[in-house]
């Protein structure tokens, strides 16, 4: 059975879908954008949409990915840090519920809620308070919580703890995982470069990336990137958008198309690439046939609200 353990920010999505534009541009919220809020600003976006269609699931970019393995049959956990609250309770129960081992400790914060405002034209627009989410240290992590486990996945908004990602890495490799980091932000790479270099002079097993933190991180355009990128990792992945991936482990080169797919909302599109990629060679599949399910598994959530496609895709997939 393939068994990944997950680390991130735990966070409550909370999809909300909007009339039109207006509300961003009250509200402050460059659309498109994923912006940092702080307690009252959060507050103030979800009374603004207190009357909106809305779906409430565990989220996180890690989180996403890790509930993706559980759904495809793995065995899975997900490190993380939440407040003694109702949305942090709500978190726990959430995972649980799908199939992933809860290690979770309490912060003094609330707990982080990431408010996705989906606009007609499915451009998501975030306010993400983090809240106790950004109190994960590298004092909650013991050898322990990593035993057992063949994988151990991070998302990349995590790399701004440098200390918390050096203890992690480091016990990971002590307990014989390999490990897997999505770089999950353009701006986060560009602000964290040199320290990413650090943490992968020691090859990683797999990097994810997309088109813009491909060439944050390398300064190449996908095509040169991705050959940059493999230097640092067995296998190296850089999502193209609407042309599919291209996947690098070695000399071996593929390219997977991207399905086409009328897009409803692209939350978690990424990690649930993710999520099939790291099943896909957890069961020895080739590269091309684990992009191909990571392929499946991103389409079927841009078809969706929310990062999670509905039960029955999966025992679609598991058949």
């Amino acid at each position: 059975m393939v068994t990944v353990l997950g680390m991130g920010n735990a966070l409550v999505d909370k999809m909300i879908q909007i009339e039109s534009d207006q509300l961003l541009r009250r509200l402050g919220l460059p659309k498109g954008s994923m912006q940092l809020v702080d307690a009252n600003k959060s507050a103030a976006i979800r009374e603004a949409c207190k009357d909106r269609p809305t779906i409430q699931v565990a989220g996180g970019s890690a989180s996403n990915t890790i509930f993706g393995l559980a759904s495809l049959g793995a065995n899975t956990a997900f490190i993380g840090k939440i407040g003694d609250d109702e949305v942090g309770h709500f978190f726990r129960s959430d995972i649980e519920a799908a199939g992933i081992k809860p290690l979770l400790s309490f912060g003094s914060q609330p707990s982080g809620l990431a408010a996705a405002l989906v606009s007609p034209d499915s451009e998501r627009t975030f306010g993400t308070y983090l809240g106790s989410a950004v109190e994960l240290s590298a004092d909650d992590l013991t050898p322990e919580l990593f035993m057992g486990y063949t994988y151990f996945h991070i998302e990349g908004y995590l790399v701004q703890n440098h200390d918390l990602m050096r203890r992690a890495i480091a016990l990971a490799r002590q307990a014989g995982c390999l490990i897997s980091i999505d770089l999950a932000s353009f701006n986060v790479v560009a602000d964290n470069l040199e320290f990413l270099k650090e943490i992968m002079a020691e090859k990683l097993h797999v990097i994810f990336a997309n088109e813009e933190e491909a060439k944050a991180f390398t300064g190449l355009e996908p095509e040169d990137a991705i050959s940059e990128i493999a230097k640092m990792a067995d296998i190296a992945v850089v999502k193209i958008g609407s042309r599919g991936a291209l996947v690098k482990s070695g000399h071996k080169q593929v390219h997977v198309p991207a399905l086409r797919v009328r897009p409803i909302d692209t939350t978690g599109a990424g990690d649930l690439f993710a999520s099939g990629f790291l099943y896909g060679i957890g069961t020895q599949q080739s590269l091309k046939e684990a992009a191909e399910l990571g392929t499946k598994l991103a389409a079927a959530v841009i078809g969706v609200i929310g990062a999670r496609p509905e039960a029955a895709f999966w025992e679609q997939v598991k058949r």
